[in-house]
């Protein structure tokens, strides 16, 4: 199973993305920096188009995990669609050449701007979260001379066995239509003249290692397309099964994609169903990885501080999930210790790790932050006025800046005296 380990490795007691030294990137672009294995990227994306190569399929790269341009234009090249949740996506995605025809439009909070702005550019379908949704995008089709195609998101009810924050497919969740009330929202889109249900969507969190929610929500799908049809919905043959495929951050397991494939296969062969996912952290978390310098190392009465130059502003998956990242040192020192790995920022919350083993770090050292692809960067805000970091893209043995790190002039560029 590909893990994180697999593109960031150890060769001489230093720290590899692919075939270059990240200790010697450290030092040309500075820290706090975030890294991407190109490799590792296509990887992914190459082992879920092979997973569904039987069935008509779009993969559908979600954009929010990273959105940087170079890695879209990656993907894009590679055969990637775009799952987009907002106007900057949608026009993220076409700047780097993405085909209208492979962007699908999912989030409850549309605007009428965005939806002008995708009914312009073209694409695919928009993942339609509510009635009063619906209603909009009508109306405004309608004032364009144009037909909009929709995928209803329907709320399955099933438990995703990941974080509170992170689960989308429960009944209290804000996301989705209930499906109590899908008959009602058909009958309203038979009187609707300027949208076209071609679909039907879920997607019931994030972070998901085990197959079981996946099928639950796959078999309760095709049930509720089965009702469509009934209801006289004939077009509706597009399956949009989300994303949420769970990576390895620590030793614990990710998402067996092929047995995922196999189960999913099994459920929708011998259909008239074309089948869309869109697979984001999968694709971008353990491609990924942020280097911070070590500061200072600070001793307290029952505690060892390791205080870095990036923190919770740069990525805040550790204090805002109390999610696990990997914490490697990128030059391999004997022994051990027990720290807190902590950043700049005046919240108690800025923290990478807390009680945690790493390998015995000095000041100066440079640390990896593993599986920070997805998430990481895409979250990063300028928090006691830090500037965004640099990102780079390794490809072999090559790396080129794909990203600049800001200045203290950035910070106040668009503020007006």
């Amino acid at each position: 199973m590909n893990s994180f380990r697999e593109y960031f490795t150890y060769r001489n007691d230093k720290l590899y993305c692919e075939d270059v030294s990240l200790e010697e990137i450290a030092e040309e672009y500075g820290t706090p920096l975030y890294v991407y294995s190109s490799k590792c990227f296509n990887d992914k994306f190459t082992q879920l188009d092979k997973a569904l190569s039987s069935h008509p399929h779009l993969i559908c790269y979600s954009v929010k995990s990273n959105s940087n341009i170079n890695i879209l234009r990656m993907m894009q090249s590679a055969g990637c669609g775009m799952d987009v949740v907002s106007g900057g996506e949608i026009y993220r995605a076409i700047a780097a050449g993405v085909q209208p025809e492979k962007i699908v439009y999912a989030g409850v909070g549309k605007t009428t701007a965005e939806i002008e702005l995708a009914l312009t550019t073209g694409i695919r379908m928009f993942n339609c979260e509510s009635l009063p949704e619906i209603e909009r995008i009508n109306a405004i089709a309608q004032r364009m001379k144009k037909t909009a195609r929709i995928a209803i998101r329907v709320n399955p009810d099933v438990e995703a066995n990941t974080h509170h924050y992170i689960t989308t497919g429960k009944k209290e969740n804000k996301f989705g239509i209930s499906m109590q009330l899908l008959p009602h929202i058909v009958n309203a889109i038979k009187n609707m003249s300027y949208v076209q249900l071609t679909g039907l969507h879920v997607h019931i969190g994030s972070q998901i290692t085990d197959v079981e929610p996946f099928e639950e929500a796959c078999n309760r799908a095709l049930e509720v397309m089965n009702k469509l049809k009934a209801m006289g919905m004939d077009k509706c043959t597009t399956l949009n099964l989300g994303g949420g495929f769970g990576i390895q951050y620590n030793d614990g397991n990710s998402l067996d994609i092929d047995k995922w494939a196999k189960v999913i296969d099994n459920a929708i062969k011998d259909k008239n169903i074309f089948l869309i996912i869109e697979p984001g952290r999968y694709i971008s978390g353990n491609s990924g990885a942020l280097l911070t310098r070590v500061q200072y190392k600070k001793k307290a009465d029952t505690k060892t501080f390791i205080i870095v130059d990036s923190g919770m502003h740069h990525l805040i998956r550790p204090t805002l999930y109390q999610a696990y990242q990997h914490i490697a040192n990128v030059t391999l020192r004997e022994g051990e210790e027990i720290v807190d790995v902590v950043g700049p920022i005046c919240e108690s919350g800025d923290f990478f790790a807390k009680d945690r083993k790493i390998s015995y770090t000095q000041q100066g050292d440079c640390l990896a932050v593993l599986s920070a692809g997805a998430y990481g960067m895409a979250m990063a805000s300028r928090y006691n006025s830090h500037p965004l970091p640099a990102e780079v893209l390794v490809d072999g043995c090559t790396h080129r800046l794909i990203r600049n790190r800001e200045s203290y002039e950035d910070l106040i560029a668009r503020e007006r005296v």
